[in-house]
């Protein structure tokens, strides 16, 4: 029986690349805060948008990931400013 061929295979990095983890812990109470909002609500997404928010931007913050333009990340500069307050 015939191996398959890897030589073909070309691999391609993720779209926005990647990112180091959290290993520190610093921005672990927004991640559970989402994880629990996820797990409240069936995990909907959408119903835990702030959560979300908080969280990425924690990791722009402590540079666990490149800062991105809100809009990039799929939210308006007005529901970060909702969910800042």
């Amino acid at each position: 029986m015939a191996q398959p061929s890897l030589k073909h295979f070309k691999p391609t990095p993720p779209d926005k690349g990647s990112f180091p983890l959290d290993h520190e812990g610093e921005c672990k109470i927004f991640y559970l805060k989402y994880m629990v909002c996820l797990s409240d609500n069936n995990n909907t997404n959408s119903k835990c948008r702030s959560e979300s928010k908080d969280y990425l931007n924690c990791r722009m913050e402590k540079g666990l990931m490149k800062k991105e333009n809100w809009s990039k990340l799929g939210f308006t500069e007005t529901e970060h400013e909702h969910s800042s307050n």
